[in-house]
């Protein structure tokens, strides 16, 4: 599938035609929706975490530059070397002039949505600097040569046949069995002597704490500490959002992220890494190097967009989106899918390029109602069509169709005698049937899809039954 926001209708009427991908999206988004449901049942205080998580960031955001030069100086503190970068060429060329002047052949890489974002892995490829993915997602699409579909699992459009399949054809050592268990045993076995060997560890942070200059990285198989302790160099690479204060308000964040990410209290590894190895300790790295990138995230501070710069990565907004779970994420054509891409691929690209994003959403809220920090999801992708409007962006028959509805909603009675006839239309085409199966000049639904028929009466017409009882 073609990488290309630009692509998106394309994309997603092959991802629509595809009875794999709907059997792995299916699996997967429906046991991640039942789980992350179940454990926040069970976490009372999942409300008052929640607003607390909103403020903290709307907070952080508002002060960023102090923040972020408080955790400089502590870094530096600590023995780590802090490197700035504006874009993600230069974050890439920091990156390749450390492994250069280490002399590295071979790099091991936690799994980072920030160095997919900067092209980090195809900066290394060019450097002649091999790379090794530890994460065993990113093993998997590394070995299929895949970008990833989703920021939390990014092997989610693999069945575990499929992948399978691919260790028998990749490993020296492949399982000899498809069982789950099989497959790690046998990614172990591949993995384990490439950890110990590796010249660099790189990898990304879910948080940086201002007031002491950790960096924290949250994984589910240990992969982060094997992939940084080994090596003498460990390179972070991570967005400038990120900061956080102090401990206390990185807290609140590790009791919300694991419970929306995967549906679990919280996650297997947590690991605070404070500067190089110091005189006395048993492992750890001889040199750290930590990259912040800004790549259009100032841009974003003071404006419409900011609420998006809460995000913690946390992927609950696809898992529940009708629209991702139906196209998956290669269909974005961006390294971000599903709601918060369609937000961020329009600011790292341009409207124009990814003007077919913000409208891949039915606005229903769930991305927002799912959000541990309670983006606004449903109103950035609003404003961004409204602007894709303002600048004729939007298509010539889209503008007339969306002129007609205005001239329409505008007009009360003429509205509701023109819904009612629709809606009596599509009953009488339905026959009883309850399902659609096709309808005139709406095959972009109806090709992939039965149209449920409408209930009897318009919502008002109902409404004004209900309000009658």
């Amino acid at each position: 599938m073609k990488q290309s926001p630009h692509l998106f209708k394309e994309n997603a009427k092959r991802a629509l035609s595809d009875p794999t991908l709907k059997t792995a999206l299916r699996r997967t988004t429906g046991l991640l929706r039942r789980r992350r449901a179940q454990v926040i049942a069970d976490y009372p205080e999942y409300a008052a975490a929640r607003e607390a998580a909103e403020k903290i960031k709307d907070h952080t955001l508002e002060n960023l530059a102090h923040y972020l030069e408080m955790f400089e100086a502590n870094a530096l503190g600590s023995g780590a070397q802090v490197h700035w970068a504006a874009t993600p060429d230069q974050a890439t060329d920091i990156v390749v002039d450390i492994c250069k002047a280490e002399g590295a052949r071979t790099a091991t890489r936690v799994k980072s949505m920030l160095g997919e974002e900067i092209g980090l892995p195809e900066a290394l490829a060019r450097a002649g600097v091999k790379r090794i993915e530890t994460d065993l997602a990113e093993h998997i699409i590394q070995l299929a040569d895949d970008p990833p579909s989703h920021i939390v699992m990014p092997a989610m459009h693999k069945t575990h046949e499929q992948v399978a399949e691919l260790f028998r054809a990749k490993h020296a050592d492949p399982a000899a069995t498809d069982h789950i268990a099989a497959l790690v045993e046998s990614a172990r076995r591949e993995l384990r002597q490439k950890f110990l060997d590796a010249d660099i560890g790189i990898s990304g942070a879910n948080f940086l704490i201002a007031d002491t200059g950790s960096v924290v990285a949250i994984t589910n198989e240990g992969d982060a500490e094997l992939t940084t302790t080994p090596p003498k160099t460990h390179i972070v690479t991570v967005g400038i959002e990120k900061i956080v204060p102090s401990m206390a308000h990185a807290t609140v964040f590790l009791r919300l992220l694991a419970r929306a990410a995967i549906g679990a209290e919280i996650t297997q590894y947590t690991t605070f890494f404070n500067g190089p190895k110091r005189q006395g300790d048993a492992d750890g790295p001889e040199n750290m190097h930590i990259v912040l990138v800004d790549n259009h995230r100032t841009e974003m501070l003071g404006g419409f967009l900011q609420p998006m710069l809460r995000c913690i990565r946390c992927g609950a907004c696809m898992n529940h989106c009708p629209v991702y779970s139906a196209v998956g994420g290669h269909a974005y054509g961006a390294v971000y899918p599903g709601p918060m891409g369609s937000v961020l691929t329009p600011v790292m690209s341009s409207l124009q390029e990814a003007g077919d994003l913000p409208n891949a959403c039915t606005l229903n809220g769930r991305c927002q109602e799912v959000c541990p920090v309670n983006i606004p999801l449903p109103d950035m992708l609003r404003s961004l069509r409204v602007r894709q409007f303002d600048r004729k962006l939007t298509p010539g028959m889209a503008r007339i169709a969306l002129k007609l509805w205005g001239w329409l909603a505008a007009r009360p009675r003429l509205y509701r005698l023109g819904a009612g006839a629709g809606v009596l239309a599509l009953r009488l085409w339905a026959r009883g049937r309850g399902r659609i199966r096709r309808v005139p000049h709406a095959a972009g639904w109806t090709r992939h899809r039965d149209l449920p028929a409408p209930e009897k009466g318009t919502f008002m017409q109902q409404y004004a039954r209900k309000k009658r009882r």
